[in-house]
């Protein structure tokens, strides 16, 4: 029996050269109660280090549009020009009702979500971007039909 040419592999050559590449932390999410308010649960606010007692905002919408469907936060000094949080059951609000209305954001009928993102909006200020969004409908059952079987449709003779 002739010896043929064997290639031999090394225990390195086993191991998985795709490294686990960490997830990016899912963005906060807070929603927009059908009152029109921004509701940002006490979770969130403590993952954006946000204090709710002493912060204060700018909020604006990106300008010529019609349909708001990003709100900016920027952290402001006091002023009338300013808005703050309220607290609400276990998070804090931003009543915003008039504004959203003006922007054509149906928040009475449609369950509405935001995700937050920061943004440099200048050297020294981080801002958040609030994408404004449907919350995701349950998806369709695509299931084993359950149940007795449709009649098949009468036979004609």
């Amino acid at each position: 029996m002739k010896l043929k040419a064997i290639k031999f592999f090394s225990p390195e050559e086993n191991v998985s050269k795709v490294k686990a590449t960490p997830k990016a932390a899912p963005l906060p999410i807070g929603y927009i109660s059908n009152s029109g308010k921004l509701v940002f649960p006490a979770a969130v606010l403590r993952d954006l280090e946000i204090d709710p007692e002493s912060a204060y905002f700018k909020i604006g919408t990106q300008e010529g549009k019609r349909k708001i469907k990003s709100l900016y936060l920027v952290p402001a000094v006091n002023s009338d020009q300013t808005f703050s949080f309220e607290k609400s059951g276990r998070g804090h609000v931003i009543p915003l009702a008039i504004i959203l209305k003006k922007g054509n954001v149906n928040f009475e009928n449609e369950k509405l979500v935001f995700k937050i993102s920061t943004f440099d909006f200048d050297q020294a200020t981080k801002g958040y971007e609030l994408a404004i969004e449907n919350e995701v409908p349950k998806p369709e059952y695509t299931g084993k039909p359950r149940g007795r079987k449709a009649k098949a449709a009468a036979h004609s003779k």
